[in-house]
């Protein structure tokens, strides 16, 4: 069970995080308040947001870290929170701003991380 409770702990971590890096950008666009706010209080709101990544991103690596009798390593648990980041940052970005779009050159770069998902996990 160490694999999904790593993978599932990544994805929530990996939820708050991309909410804490671009989620004020969609926030000043849609609050009028939210976009007068100084800069120094737009990053607290991103570190504030941070904490709970943090509170999901540190369990998913001490469960399934290899050397906690987890079942992976340090390369395969960061090629595995890259490729995380990636297809939540996608949704995020194709939901919530509607400008952006995917295009062919972004499918060849999903389809090279896949590929370093299987060379990390490939035996040497």
């Amino acid at each position: 069970m160490k694999p999904f409770y790593t993978i599932g702990l990544l994805i929530i971590s990996n939820m708050f995080m991309t909410f804490a890096w671009y989620g004020h950008l969609k926030m000043k666009q849609e609050f009028s308040w939210f976009a007068s706010l100084p800069l120094i209080a737009v990053v607290a709101f991103g570190w504030l947001i941070a904490f709970f990544e943090y509170l999901f991103q540190v369990p998913a690596n001490r469960i399934g870290f290899v050397g906690n009798g987890g079942p992976f390593t340090l390369m395969q648990l960061k090629v595995i929170q890259e490729v995380i980041t990636l297809i939540v940052f996608t949704i995020f970005t194709t939901v919530f701003f509607k400008g952006e779009s995917l295009h062919w050159n972004h499918l060849a770069a999903f389809v090279c991380l896949v590929l370093a998902v299987y060379f990390v996990f490939m035996k040497s």
